[in-house]
């Protein structure tokens, strides 16, 4: 009897693959670099807020205080001293600045812009209400651009600005640092935006957030 052996050999049993296994590990180094760059982003952008929250933070204690740098030792908020007063008091160019001298000095214009410091100060700070800080510190940056008026080559007077750039200064740059932190939830590294997050009135309106 001729017992005919099988042509094809079978053994259900086969050599993992190291050609296959490189193919499948090959996408991790690059998931790992982007899960770096991504996470450098955030701990970029978090340090940015939280500087950019000293800014204000810093402005407000001085106002308050007078601890001697742009508020001299004696003339602060709590020595009767006017916050708005000695800026606005002598804006000398652009549209606004005979209502900028009106406003000068006015209990509701100090209350409002030291307020304002300190609120957005401290939502920057603590990572938490990043769109309403970047919204009024928009607004007041808005203001203190027009106040300044960098387009004018002269003041009021007639001498010159010495303005630097005829658009662009500090005050616009602040305004998009402000909107782009906001945007990005920059609140959520170094600070508590995860948290203010999960509040359900932050939930239930995001312009909160």
């Amino acid at each position: 009897m001729t017992v005919h052996q099988p042509t094809h050999r079978g053994s259900g049993f086969h050599l993992p693959s190291l050609r296959r296994n490189r193919a499948a590990s090959a996408p991790e180094p690059a998931d790992s670099a982007k899960a770096g760059t991504r996470a450098a982003r955030a701990h970029v952008l978090a340090s940015a807020r939280v500087l950019m929250g000293f800014v204000f933070l810093w402005a407000f204690l001085d106002k308050s205080f007078g601890f001697g740098y742009a508020t001299p030792s004696g003339k602060g908020w709590i020595d009767g001293g006017s916050p708005t007063a000695g800026f606005l008091g002598h804006v000398a160019v652009g549209p606004m600045e005979s209502t900028f001298h009106a406003w000068a000095g006015d209990a509701w214009a100090d209350w409002l812009f030291m307020l304002g410091l300190l609120g957005i100060g401290l939502a920057l700070t603590a990572g938490v209400a990043l769109r309403p800080a970047a919204l009024a510190g928009t607004v007041m940056m808005a203001l203190m651009w027009v106040a300044q008026w960098p387009p004018a080559k002269h003041l009021s007077d007639g001498s010159a600005s010495m303005s630097t750039n005829p658009f662009a200064d500090y005050h616009l740059v602040y305004a998009l640092v402000l909107i782009a932190l906001a945007a990005v939830s920059a609140g959520d590294v170094f600070g508590l935006g995860r948290l203010w997050a999960r509040l359900p009135l932050v939930r239930d309106h995001g312009w909160l957030r």
